[in-house]
């Protein structure tokens, strides 16, 4: 039997907000602004997983990619560019529609569909890539999610997931700070209770039936209005990369 670990009240919260996704100053700001580094951090992860120049043509062709929690399809537009075989999925149905157009604007070819990743894994999907970005503090139950994940892999597939980590720093940042006083966010986007630690989604993983290789804290400097990627400070956004065995 299918398990569904979609929130409704997590996917409402998108729903409202689908006309913006690619508005740069709208409610997705943050994303457009982090943007450059997770497609950095997804790219070379890709290329190193599975023997690709990214310096060549097209280097993703011949990978089939999901981009799960896809929204607007900020991911799924570079990766299509690449020359992967992209879906992009998301429980909110709102988003599809937008997403489509755009990539239609785009001159790319993108399945994007109205659906779940225990759906998707139910009806015998599999891939390459799965692509899991800012989508496991939003879901009720991450195990049963980040398994799902893993099941829709190949064996020797690579899954990248990022999320927020839950302490002190992050709620004044990514709670206080995103959502009250910047108002990059309508408050109530995220729940800090949610969040998940570093070590709490290594284990995670783990448990799904993935190998951690590797992980990376996404910082924002405030001075210089820019994110980086860092090898020490995953204090508030945070990057992984994990393997499926071959």
């Amino acid at each position: 039997m299918e398990t569904n670990t979609v929130d409704p009240a997590e996917v409402a919260k998108f729903q409202a907000m689908a006309e913006e996704w690619w508005d740069p100053a709208g409610k997705f700001k943050p994303l457009h602004q982090m943007n450059p580094v997770r497609l950095d951090y997804i790219t070379r992860q890709i290329a190193a997983e599975f023997s690709r120049d990214l310096t060549g043509p097209k280097p993703f062709q011949r990978l089939r990619l999901l981009d799960i929690g896809c929204g607007g399809g900020l991911l799924c537009e570079p990766m299509a560019r690449l020359g992967a075989t992209v879906i992009g999925a998301d429980a909110a149905e709102r988003n599809i529609p937008v997403a489509r157009l755009h990539a239609e604007q785009s001159g790319l070819e993108i399945d994007y569909r109205h659906t779940t990743a225990e759906a998707l894994a139910a009806a015998g999907e599999r891939f390459d890539v799965v692509l899991n970005m800012e989508v496991v503090e939003h879901v009720a139950d991450p195990l049963v999610y980040l398994t799902a994940c893993q099941t829709l892999l190949k064996p020797g597939g690579l899954m990248v997931c990022s999320t927020l980590n839950r302490n002190a720093k992050s709620f004044a940042l990514a709670i206080v700070g995103a959502e009250w006083v910047m108002r990059w966010l309508p408050k109530g986007t995220h729940d800090w209770q949610k969040f998940i630690t570093p070590d709490e989604l290594s284990d995670l993983i783990r448990r799904a039936g993935l190998t951690p290789v590797d992980r990376k804290g996404m910082v924002f400097n405030p001075v210089s209005w820019r994110w980086s990627l860092s090898d020490r400070d995953l204090s508030v956004n945070y990057v992984t990369a994990s393997l499926k065995s071959a």
